[in-house]
Formats: C-alpha cells, sequence, structure tokens
C-alpha cells in the first residue's frame, strides 16, 4: 500500500491529520512521474483536438444537439479532457496497485494496520485526483479556452458550485473503482472486471458525447447512473445547464450508496479471508 508501513503507530483507524498526510502523499507520489504527466498533457490537448473539430462537424449539422450550442459542445470537450485523467474515468488509479496487492496476499498486512482500509485508499486517490487536475487537466483545459470560442461563467460562485461538484465526481470514481477491486477476493483475475470499466465508464460518463444527446429510456437511464456523476454533472453547473442542487444532490447519493457498498463487500472479504496467493 505504499506509504501504509509509516502509519502504523496510529491507533483507531487513524486520524484526520493522518488521512491529510494520505492524502498529500499521494499528490507527491504522482508529482514524481514528470514525463508521463508531459505525455498525458500532450495527448489530452490532441485527443482535445481531434474531439473539438468532431463535435464541431457534428454541432454544425444539429445546432442543438443535446440542449448544447456549438461553444458549449467545446467546452464539453474540453472539461473532459481535463477531467479524464482526474477522475480515472477508465481506471488507471489506485485500483490497480491494490488488487495486485489482493492477488499475492499482502492485503493481509494492510487489514491488520490501523488505517481504515477503504478511507486510506480514499485517501490516497484524492491526493492523486488532485495532482491530475493541476498537473495534467489544467492545460489542455486552458489551451482549449484560448484557442476555441467556450462558454464559460463569468459568476465566481458558478466555479465554486463547479469545484464542489467534482471534489463530490472525485469520490464518486474511487467508489466506482473501489468495489472494482474488491472484486479481486473472489476473481483469480480481474481483467475482466477492468476491461468492463474502461467500456462502461468511456460510454456512460459522457466522454464520447454527452449523455444528453442520447434520446428515449437509454439516455433517461445513462443519466441517472454513477457515472453521469463525473462529467455530466459538473459540465452543466459550469454551463449553467443545470443547477447545482440537483447535481449535488446525484453526486451524493451514489458516493453514499457506493461506499456503503464498498465497506459491506469489504467487510464479507476480510470475514471469508479469501487472500489470494498467500
Amino acid at each position: 500500500m505504499g506509504e501504509a508501513a509509516s502509519t502504523g503507530s496510529h491507533a483507531g483507524g487513524g486520524s484526520v491529520r493522518l488521512y491529510l498526510a494520505v492524502v498529500a502523499g499521494g499528490f507527491r507520489r504522482y508529482a514524481t512521474y514528470r514525463a508521463a504527466t508531459v505525455a498525458g498533457v500532450f495527448t489530452n490537448t490532441v485527443f482535445g483536438l481531434i474531439l473539438v473539430y468532431t463535435y464541431l462537424a457534428l454541432w454544425n449539422e444539429r445546432p442543438d444537439l443535446g440542449g448544447y450550442g456549438p461553444a458549449q459542445a467545446v467546452t464539453y470537450v474540453w472539461l473532459g479532457q481535463a477531467l479524464y485523467a482526474t477522475l480515472a474515468v477508465q481506471g488507471g488509479g489506485f485500483e490497480i496497485e491494490l488488487m495486485e496487492r489482493i492477488r499475492t496476499g499482502e492485503i493481509a498486512i494492510d487489514l491488520y494496520r490501523p488505517a481504515d482500509l477503504q478511507w486510506w485508499w480514499l485517501a490516497h486517490d484524492l491526493g492523486r485526483s488532485g495532482f491530475q487536475l493541476l498537473g495534467r487537466g489544467v492545460v489542455p483545459f486552458l489551451f482549449g479556452v484560448l484557442v476555441f470560442p467556450v462558454a464559460l461563467p463569468g459568476d465566481p460562485l458558478t466555479w465554486f458550485a463547479f469545484l464542489l461538484t467534482v471534489l463530490l465526481a472525485m469520490v464518486v470514481s474511487f467508489a466506482i473503482r473501489y468495489l472494482v477491486a474488491l472484486s479481486t477476493f473472489w476473481l483469480l483475475d480481474g481483467t475482466g472486471v477492468m476491461q468492463m470499466l474502461m467500456i462502461l465508464g468511456l460510454l456512460c460518463s459522457g466522454m464520447v458525447l454527452p449523455l444528453n444527446v442520447f434520446p428515449g429510456l437509454f439516455g433517461e437511464v445513462v443519466r441517472v447512473l454513477p457515472w453521469a456523476a463525473l462529467l455530466q454533472g459538473p459540465a452543466d453547473v459550469l454551463m449553467g445547464e443545470t443547477g447545482a442542487l440537483p447535481v449535488f444532490a446525484l453526486q451524493g447519493a451514489w458516493a453514499v450508496a457506493l461506499l456503503a457498498a464498498g465497506r459491506l463487500v469489504q467487510s464479507a472479504a476480510t470475514r471469508r479471508v479469501v487472500v489470494q496467493g498467500g
């Protein structure tokens, strides 16, 4: 679990100060991958350009598709590129390491540490998300804002509400991936589950197309799934397409439900003592 060994002297499941230190540790850990960060900024910018011109061609044919104008569609693209790695939409965060620790049996050591397993990984992933937002997300977003016409608010309160939705999106994203990682207690190989996560994350988060453009029952369903809390909700708050409270409600409900589910699965896994490889 990386820095877990340094927390052994703390009691009672960990303190707020401990978890804040884990957040900072997660941030510093990803800050050391400078070459990967630069490559990620370049990749997100290139994919952003491809998507922008694809969207503009689509919106030229359907000017009000999904209730968005062209400037809103462009804004949506660059916001998606800013949040792609931040929210680990298709995986790529802590879950790979946690699944490996479960597979090898090292998780047995982690379960006896005084820090709570779920809260530890949440704190670590929040640190990762924070760095990815600042280190990999801001530059492509600013590039898009400077090069293309966009639809951004001038009200500071809207920006504040948007940042809160991003923070809640981080928690929802963690909760989804934590459940995926815990499946390794019962599966010999988590590859299949990770592939499902990648597909669902790409489609149901709105990373390919805004969820607003999907018609009928399918559109209604995907707009209330937890992945809708990752990109679609924050985007609509930022562009004034919806009030912040409904998005907070959706994100908060999924965060509570998924974290609770993760807690139940974690308890079942530890009672069963299924530690693969040991």
